[in-house]
């Protein structure tokens, strides 16, 4: 992020305001990175209206890297594939060693 400053924490947490607003799962992890859960489109315009927010708090150059994973296997419940994939390894490391 092109700013004059060396932290981006105010910047985050405008973008995190902006997801909150969208309804959609998210959370802020570190390094200035974050999860969203969602609808391929909804996702999309919330990256954009972060970046939108961003901007107009004066950060003149943001890059943002993306990974998209998408299933089509099975249903998923919206908001609920980071969780179920952090519970499935939890649980492995909770039942007795085979």
């Amino acid at each position: 992020m092109g700013t004059a400053e060396p932290s981006v924490a105010e910047y985050i947490a405008e973008c995190a305001r902006v997801l909150e607003k969208t309804g959609l799962k998210y959370k802020v992890l570190p390094s200035s990175t974050s999860s969203i859960e969602g609808p391929w489109s909804e996702v999309m315009n919330a990256i954009h209206a972060c970046h939108a927010a961003v901007h107009a708090k004066g950060a003149p150059r943001i890059a943002t890297d993306i990974r998209i994973g998408t299933r089509v296997d099975r249903e998923i419940p919206l908001g609920t594939g980071n969780e179920s994939k952090v519970k499935r390894v939890e649980d492995i490391l909770n039942s007795p060693a085979a």
